[in-house]
Order: structure tokens, then sequence, then C-alpha cells
């Protein structure tokens, strides 16, 4: 059985292959009544869009979305909305080595593995370009939760981390980084040019915060909000890594630098636990950090395996981010909409 539908009141499902005619996105159990054109989703995907600065692959896609069904004089009528998005930048010939031989780190051998047939242009559904349909999903499960504001950015590129004491909100928007520090994103620019004339890659820590989310937001043990939304963020192509809050480091701590003290109000003195406490929101800002891994397709020389099982090299051609969490981090926030945006109708069938 194969799996392209996630979440469980709001629920989505993408479909498309990076190389075929569309991608795309039905989204079902969306409440009705909702104001959306595409021209509410347009500028979410024109932030993922690819051949957008130096630093990502020069594929030149317009991700200019349609919407075909779920909505009546400009608004949602609560059945399933499908969303279309046009590939009109494909260059399949520059896969033809790869058709015969695996790329390592990519998930050439394994669909192999499972189905006894791969899509090897450009990958197919294991290709980052299947996120611009999760993208599109996301900006409609935003109209759910207005009364929530998500941003993401890349803390860390190729071990490189921001400096926390120069976070600068406004600079995430203006350096094709999503940087909040502006020193760090002149260095990751010098870095980057380096790793894409090499012809190879690196990878990348996104972190996002979600600000509003009320208290109560959940559920224990086989539906928590962290654990939901680390299985959304583990979907994503290239991630390897998910932390809530302090993550791995809270592991480092003692009990009493772990906790977060609280007052009347209420008010908490810390967020360690990343705005999630026994898998239900706490009020607190909803924190969670994601490792990208470098991209697999890279000009270097690499060792593998053809189809026969034979030893042999391989280089990827074609065009490629030489540092695939750049644009992570859009993707990272339609996860984290999805992902709130079902728990919050969870949560209101269950409380009222």
């Amino acid at each position: 059985m194969s799996f392209n539908t996630f979440g469980r009141l709001f629920r989505f499902s993408t479909w498309g292959e990076s190389h075929g005619p569309t991608i795309g996105a039905l989204v079902d159990g969306c409440p009705p009544g909702l104001s959306l054109t595409a021209a509410d989703i347009q500028p979410w995907l024109d932030r993922r869009r690819p051949g957008s600065s130096r630093f990502t692959t020069q594929r030149r896609e317009p991700d200019a979305v349609r919407i075909l069904s779920g909505t009546f004089e400009h608004r949602t009528t609560g059945t399933p909305i499908s969303l279309i998005i046009e590939n009109v930048d494909q260059r399949s010939k520059d896969y033809n080595q790869i058709a015969g031989a695996y790329r390592p780190g990519h998930a050439d051998f394994a669909y192999d593995s499972k189905y006894g047939i791969r899509d090897w242009r450009g990958g197919g559904r294991s290709s980052a370009r299947e996120t611009a349909s999760r993208v599109a999903a996301g900006a409609v499960a935003r109209l759910v939760i207005p009364e929530v504001t998500i941003r993401a950015y890349v803390v860390e590129i190729g071990g490189d981390a921001i400096d926390p004491a120069s976070f600068d909100d406004a600079a995430i928007d203006a350096n094709p980084f999503f940087c909040p520090d502006a020193a760090a994103a002149e260095r990751w620019a010098a870095l980057l040019d380096q790793v894409r004339k090499a012809g190879s890659s690196v990878g990348a820590v996104v972190e996002c915060v979600a600000s509003g989310v009320p208290a109560g937001w959940g559920a224990p043990l086989y539906a928590k909000l962290d654990s939901e939304l680390a299985a959304a963020m583990m979907s994503i192509n290239a991630v390897k890594g998910v932390e809530i809050g302090d993550g791995f480091e809270a592991a480092r701590l003692r009990g009493e630098e772990n906790a977060d003290p609280m007052r009347a109000g209420p008010t908490f003195l810390a967020n360690h636990a990343g705005g999630i406490a026994g898998g239900i929101s706490t009020g607190q800002p909803v924190r969670v950090r994601v490792a990208f891994k470098p991209t697999s397709s890279i000009l270097t020389p690499t060792q593998t395996i053809d189809r026969g099982g034979a030893e042999t090299e391989i280089s990827t051609k074609g065009r490629h981010d030489p540092c695939v969490g750049i644009r992570g981090a859009p993707v990272v926030e339609a996860m984290m909409a999805l992902v709130l945006a079902d728990q919050k109708l969870l949560h209101r069938g269950q409380c009222g």
C-alpha cells in the first residue's frame, strides 16, 4: 500500500512527478465559508519557487497554481479542494545516466527495491519538486488558523550557525537564505558559491516557530501534537532529523534547568518544551528544528552500482540545489500549518 495522504480531519494528498506534466494537491476536510482564491496561495509558492537566486536550482518554474474544485464565488464549500501546478521546465535528458545507475544517498535504489520500477527523470516522487504541492495545501491550512503566525528561517548551513544575539526578523526576507542574521547570510553566500563550483552540496537546519497557538491543541499518547509535527517534518524530502523545543539539548540539562517555570497568569519563564507538554500545546510558541541533509544529486563522482549490480561511478548532471534546506523553510512552514489546522479541528470536534 502506498501512502500519499496526511492528516486526520484536515487531510491533504499530493500527486505527480518531478518531470510529469503537472503536480498538485487535494485538500479535504476544509471548513466551508473561508475566502479562497489562487491569490491566497501564490505568494507562499513564490517563496519556495526554484530559480529565485544563484543559490538554488536554476530550473525555471513559475509554479502558478489553479484551483479546480472546492470553491464557489471565491469561498470554500466544504468539498475537496483540488490544486494543480504545471511543470514547464523539465530537462529529462540531464538524467539519462541515472536511468541505469543509482545516486548514493538518494531514493533511487530504495524505490527500485520496493516497486521494481522507478521514474528516473529527476527522481519522480522522491524529488523535492513534490514539496510545491505541500506549500499550496499549507496555504489553505493557514486560512483555518488565522490566530496563528508561522515563521521559519534557516539557522545553519554547512555547519555554520547564526549568532542568536544577532537575530533580526526583518532580515529573513531580505536575503536568499531566509536567514535572520545578516552576517551569517554573507558568509553563506561565499560558502554556497564555493560548494556550487566544486559540484558538491551542504546541509542545513531550519527552525520554525508558530505563535498564537492556544493551550489545549493536541492529544495524549497517539496523536500528540509533537509526534504529529515530527511525522510531518520527517515526511519532507531530505529531512533526517527533527527536534521539538530544546530537543537533544534537553538530555544534557538537569531537571531544574529543563523546567519551564510558571507564574500567575499563567505565564511561563522559559520554553524548553517548545510549547508542548504531554502532547498538548501549552499556549507558548511551538518551536521545531528540522535538519536537511546535503543534496544527493551532485557533480562530484561517487561510487555506486548499476541496476545489474555492477560497480561503477556516477556524476549527476542537471540543475540542483547546492543546499536543499534553503527552500525547505517555506515547506516547513506549510507542514506546521497543516498539522495545526488538523489539530484545531480535532480539538473542536472533541472539546467544542
